[in-house]
Formats: structure tokens, C-alpha cells, sequence
């Protein structure tokens, strides 16, 4: 085994996530590379119609240009209200129509406003997360988790990342906090990616 495995994504925050979890679950001797300790490759273009195809077109693209044992997650937030929306499409919502804000704030501030009339007991929503683990010898695994909440009216809290500030989990140890109010360990103890990726940990103990 190489004992390396490499995470298809630029944000350096699901890096460190994944960092967590392999050092959560006492595996030594795998180390977690980003796409950054390679030479850019241009990004494939994620035109599946699931979060399943999106992670499995990111793992495939990066075993091919690496030769690495490969993961990729594709997760987004699903609202009751919007009939599952934004999905596949929450990274890019707001489609940058929203000027002078990151592209968080815009898809935060955008979601605010469709769900502005929305009474609270409306407001159920689910973050989802789909990991996908590519083999160079072409095995693949996917795995799915589901974080499930609600959606509140103004951001709370500066931890996390994209929606966090704005998704108050159901789970009781939460404590009516928003994800972006949690402690990265806590986060990860109860999260849609959290969830997901404890399913992968025997195969990334087998990569060590």
C-alpha cells in the first residue's frame, strides 16, 4: 500500500476534517494529501444528476491524474420547503448574482430570502454528504450520510463553513446550537460527512 490517500478538494477545511477522522479512529501510518500537494489538473466538470455521480466523477479524475487511492465528497443542503434544493446545486447557488459577498454569504443570503415567508415548523432541511473512494485498480465504494435540522431565520456562530451558520441540527447533544456553533470534534461526532466517512474507516486502515 502506498499509505497515502488523497482527498479530491481544494477546501482545506474538509481536509482537516478527514485528517480528524483518520486520527480519531487510531490509524497510523495513512497520511491525508489535498489536491494542493499536487500540480493542478483542471477541475472536472460535475454534470451528474446525484451527489453520487459528482463524487465518483471527482475520485475517478484525481486516481487518473495521481495514481492515489482517491476520495471525494460531494454534500450539499437539502430544504424541505424547496423540494429538496438547493442539492447538488448548494455550492453554487446563488450563481454569484449576489455582489459583494463571498460566494457562502451570497447562497446563505439567497436561501434567507426564498424561505423569508416560511413559518419555522416549515423549515426542515438536511445536510447530505456522498464519499466516494476510488482504488487505481479501479474498486470503488460510496457511502452516503444525512445530518437532518432545520433551517433558522439569521446566521449564528463562525465556525464551519457554507451553510453551518444558518442549519440547527435535531440532534439533542447539539443543544439548539447551529453546526457552525460546534466544536470541530462535536461536528464531526454528529455531521452528515461525519457520518459518512466512519463507513470508509476499515478500508482506510487496510491503506496504512
Amino acid at each position: 500500500m502506498t499509505g497515502r490517500i488523497l482527498l479530491a478538494s481544494g477546501n482545506a477545511k474538509k481536509l482537516k476534517e478527514l485528517r480528524r477522522v483518520v486520527e480519531a479512529a487510531g490509524i497510523s501510518g495513512l497520511t491525508v494529501v489535498g489536491l494542493g500537494d499536487f500540480e493542478a489538473y483542471p477541475e472536472p466538470v460535475e454534470n451528474g444528476a446525484s451527489f453520487e455521480e459528482n463524487a465518483l466523477i471527482k475520485a475517478r479524475e484525481a486516481v487518473a491524474r495521481t495514481g492515489l487511492p482517491s476520495l471525494a465528497d460531494d454534500s450539499g443542503i437539502c430544504v424541505d420547503a424547496l423540494n429538496g434544493m438547493p442539492g447538488i446545486l448548494s455550492a453554487r447557488w446563488s450563481g454569484g448574482l449576489v455582489s459583494g459577498s463571498s460566494v457562502d454569504e451570497g447562497n446563505n443570503d439567497l436561501l434567507l430570502a426564498q424561505l423569508s415567508d416560511v413559518p419555522e415548523d416549515r423549515r426542515g432541511a438536511a445536510f447530505v454528504s456522498v464519499c466516494a473512494l476510488v482504488m487505481p485498480d479501479g474498486a470503488e465504494t460510496v457511502v452516503r450520510g444525512e445530518w437532518r435540522g432545520a433551517i433558522i431565520a439569521q446566521r449564528r456562530g463562525g465556525e464551519g463553513f457554507g451553510y453551518d451558520p444558518l442549519f440547527v441540527p435535531d440532534d439533542a447533544a447539539a443543544g439548539g446550537r447551529t453546526s457552525a456553533e460546534l466544536a470541530p470534534d462535536e461536528k464531526d461526532a454528529l455531521s452528515h460527512r461525519g457520518k459518512a466517512l466512519v463507513q470508509l474507516v476499515p478500508l482506510l486502515r487496510a491503506l496504512a
